[in-house]
């Protein structure tokens, strides 16, 4: 399984390089708003440091405008993916990027089918968001669970991206389902490795080894 940082924060991305963490990283707009840099000057930062799948969103909402912007941000590095909304339009670019060899990740999904079409489209990458499905009572990993199982009875080559990771509850149900990839925000990397339990082991640890005579 697949750890991609879902964050634009340079430091972060260091950090959880440093671990063996980060196979790639996925960004969005919000993300990168709060660096309070150009996106390109934070795209660049980025990509001297990852050399693994890195996700950059058009904004635009038609195809011609995403097929453009896409084509623009592919310029800025060969790791670059290109991140499209599973909208009508989106999958005619999605389409499109595809029929050039470019790799898509069709973001936003919520349903199976959504994940269908964007398979059938194309897209490198589908990436159902499982936290806000959970917002608003649904349960967001049965989603990854069927198109996992839509996937495998096809055989599509898309890989599966579970984003709008809240917990490590997520990270763990998505490894046990197979799921290829996960984008996980920094702190909850963090968390994945923390337990109190380990923690008073150290502590134990510490406090025998003070009780051991030095000569």
């Amino acid at each position: 399984m697949k750890f991609f940082i879902d964050t634009a924060n340079i430091e972060e991305i260091k950090e959880a390089k440093s671990l063996g963490m980060v196979d790639g990283v996925t960004t969005n707009p919000s993300l990168i708003a709060r660096e309070k840099k150009s996106f390109e000057a934070v795209v660049k930062e980025i990509l001297k440091v990852i050399d693994g799948p890195v996700s950059l969103e058009v904004m635009s909402l038609d195809v011609d405008g995403m097929f453009k912007e896409g084509k623009k941000l592919m310029k800025l590095g060969d790791q670059v993916v290109i991140k499209v909304p599973m909208t009508m339009d989106g999958l005619k670019a999605t389409r499109r990027f595809a029929a050039e060899g470019i790799p898509v990740n069709q973001t936003l999904i919520f349903s199976p089918l959504q994940a269908l079409m964007a398979a059938k489209a194309g897209a490198a990458y589908a990436s159902p968001f499982v936290g806000r499905l959970d917002d608003i009572a649904h349960d967001g990993m049965a989603l990854v669970e069927q198109i996992l199982t839509i996937y495998d009875q096809y055989g599509y080559d898309t890989e599966v991206i579970v984003a709008s990771v809240r917990h490590p509850g997520h990270v763990l149900e998505a490894a046990m389902m197979g799921a290829d990839i996960a984008t996980i925000p920094f702190k909850v990397i963090q968390q994945l490795a923390q337990h109190p339990l380990t923690d008073r082991g150290v502590d134990t640890f510490l406090a025998d080894w003070k009780k051991v005579p030095k000569k």
